[in-house]
């Protein structure tokens, strides 16, 4: 199977669970933090699959980001998340850059720690009033040990788009 194959049949699952969540809601969730100041107008939010243009080369970090900002916001339940076109609002992102850079370095110039950094650039849209209510730019980094290859780099960068998203949901449910 083609590497674009891949990406696309991962892009159609995303698609698939985002449209299963949204429309199931959060009815288990236990906990809500209803009340913020999202205006009453807005209920539901639309995430499209983020777009990457870093260059980092890695062909699951959009959909890995997508996933992981998805489910922050199903957790939330302050909007409930539904496709484009039924939507009051929409929040669409574009990784931007990922630097991979040493942090600590040992004797003998051995770098023993590194720091990943995601950046990527948000905009949040007021479908109903038809306005960008605002466009930013979210910036986190997790740390990896070195020399334990990719998956010890990977944990980098979940621990980046786990901070991320939760500084771009904060921003949306409580930043008005």
């Amino acid at each position: 199977m083609s590497k674009r194959t891949q990406i696309i049949k991962s892009d159609f699952f995303i698609f698939t669970l985002y449209l299963l969540l949204g429309l199931s809601g959060c009815a288990g969730c236990p906990y809500s933090f209803t009340g913020a100041s999202v205006p009453p107008h807005l209920k539901t939010i639309a995430i499209p699959i983020v777009e990457d243009q870093s260059g980092y080369g890695d062909p699951t970090l959009r959909n890995e980001f997508s996933r992981e900002l998805l489910k922050r916001f199903v957790n939330d339940n302050t909007l409930q998340t539904a496709d484009r076109g039924s939507a009051d609002s929409m929040l669409e992102g574009v990784i931007t850059n990922v630097k991979d850079a040493p942090i600590v370095i040992q004797g003998g110039d051995q770098v023993a720690k590194r720091r990943i950094t995601v950046t990527v650039r948000v905009t949040f849209q007021d479908l109903k009033l038809r306005k960008k209510v605002w466009e930013k730019e979210f910036s986190n980094w997790g740390d990896y040990e070195s020399g334990g290859g990719a998956t010890q780099r990977n944990d980098g960068i979940k621990e980046a788009i786990r901070k991320i998203t939760e500084d771009i949901l904060n921003e949306t449910v409580a930043g008005w």
